[in-house]
């Protein structure tokens, strides 16, 4: 009977051990980083915005920034400041969280500074200064340029259910899911084409994640070109550097593990830690990308596990730069290759300050633009003639990653896949996707392309399968022709 004393002291202990564990966990120890990234995310936000995409204070506060839970002022004042000489914004009031600041670059878009640099310092951020395209778009034909020839809808596709689906995604259920546009593209031509108010054919938004999706085209370039290669070691210096760089373990991470998002590397940026560790601090807070991509640790066999992760994206966009050699030719390298060739003028891709691109989210573009890349995939990597992507490499973006056999096998390279227990849609489908609700979704089975842009906020919720089902019904019974 001694023993019942002892035990319930042993009981107490782990429950005290337990309640104290759990307090710590509560305790926000990332609360200084979390406010600092959330200045310099609503200074990026408003930076671009207003100077990227050409839209106004009114429309960025009502929504570009219905995505933040505690914007800084309105659109009528605050504790910001707007310079519109220099085409920067500044986010905070001295005292307490750093003053976040971005500024526009030209051919880059908005690029956040970090906390101890001033509009002072603008002049010494990243730039491109390319000439444009050749040629007016207005007078070039689509997809080339904007020149919209016929826009009538096809013998055999149903009008009605086409406005219907069209009036899916604008009338949701929910104020928090914001459709600012939507493209239907069936066998290359514009069939329809509509846009929210205050929104048209030159407004440029964020893609966020989409933009993945773009960086692994431009990937796939390289390694057709022998410059990249899938199944060979990224070749990166990783950090911390040690004394014996060659043993370390992340040598084995090749490009396909990281497209895959099966790098084994720990996470940082879930488990309610993106806005605040992670790449968190390179979006919004002036690190650098690439050395937060190169600086985790590996926790499990590269090839795995799939975890949805920024850096896994960037890690292979810094490979890309040093297979490039050249910051010029890195720096044009997405123009000269693609952008350019296939008549997306509209479309900028940010740098960090350092010049690394932020390809894995900080792209802005039209949704015309999007729909352009989404032709390239569909036309199986062919532009006017000519290959830019070859059917390889698409094979492999649409391929599931063997990691996600577990969630459906949703996931490809860079690219998603439609999931297993989605019966009401072709299987052959799939689709870029980016926070807010930026998707471009190709079915090669009923020759289409749809983009929808959105600004979504709160609880989201968006479904592009559920939008690729209403579509389709235009066009009669699904097939999983390819």
């Amino acid at each position: 009977m001694r023993r019942l004393p002892i035990a319930l002291g042993l009981m107490a202990v782990i429950a005290s051990a337990a309640a104290a564990q759990e307090q710590e966990e509560a305790y926000d120890y990332w609360r200084p980083q979390r406010d600092m990234i959330r200045h310099g995310q609503q200074a990026i936000l408003m930076c671009n915005g207003l100077f990227t995409g050409g839209r106004s204070l009114e429309q960025v506060f009502d929504q570009e920034l219905k995505f933040l839970p505690q914007p800084v002022g309105s659109a009528r004042g605050g504790d910001y400041q707007v310079d519109w000489d220099r085409k920067a914004v500044a986010i905070g009031a001295s005292g307490g969280t750093p003053i976040m600041r971005a500024a526009y670059r030209e051919g880059i878009g908005c690029v956040i500074l970090a906390p101890d640099q001033t509009f002072t310092d603008i002049e010494g951020l990243p730039e491109l200064r390319m000439a444009p395209a050749p040629g007016d778009p207005a007078k070039i034909a689509w997809p080339d340029g904007d020149l919209l020839q016929d826009t009538s809808v096809p013998v055999g596709v149903d009008a009605a259910a086409l406005d219907a689906a069209s009036d899916w995604a604008f009338d949701r259920e929910s104020p928090e899911q914001v459709t600012l546009s939507l493209m239907v593209v069936h066998r290359g031509r514009v069939i329809h084409e509509r846009y929210a108010p205050g929104v048209d054919v030159a407004t440029k938004t964020r893609t966020w994640s989409t933009a993945k999706s773009i960086a692994v085209t431009l990937m796939g370039m390289l390694v057709e070109d022998g410059r990249m290669s899938l199944d060979e070691p990224l070749g990166l210096e990783w950090l911390p550097v040690s004394r014996s760089p060659e043993t370390d373990p992340r040598n084995a991470i090749t490009l396909r593990h990281v497209l895959n998002m099966s790098s084994g590397l720990e996470t940082i940026d879930n488990r309610g830690l993106e806005y605040a560790t992670g790449s968190g601090l390179s979006y919004w807070a002036g690190a650098s990308s690439v050395n937060g991509a190169r600086s985790r640790a590996l926790i499990r066999e590269p090839g795995t596990f799939w975890d949805y992760e920024n850096y896994d994206t960037l890690l292979g966009v810094y490979a890309m730069r040093l297979a490039l050699g050249d910051d010029q030719a890195y720096h044009e390298f997405p123009r000269r290759a693609l952008f350019d060739k296939i008549g997306m003028r509209n479309t900028v891709v940010s740098a960090d300050r350092f010049g690394d691109f932020i390809f894995s989210s900080q792209i802005y573009t039209n949704a015309r633009d999007l729909a352009r890349f989404g032709l390239l995939y569909l036309n199986g990597g062919v532009w006017n003639g000519e290959r830019l992507i070859s059917q390889e490499w698409i094979d492999f973006t649409r391929t599931p990653a063997p990691a996600t056999a577990d969630i459906g096998n949703a996931y490809g390279g860079q690219w998603w896949l439609v999931p297993d227990n989605r019966t009401d849609v072709p299987a052959n489908a799939y689709s870029t996707a980016g926070n807010r609700g930026q998707y471009v979704v190709v079915v090669p089975s009923h020759d289409l392309v749809i983009v929808r842009r959105g600004l979504d906020y709160g609880r989201q919720g968006f479904d592009r399968w559920d939008l690729t089902r209403e579509v389709i019904k235009a066009f009669g019974t699904v097939s999983d022709r390819d």
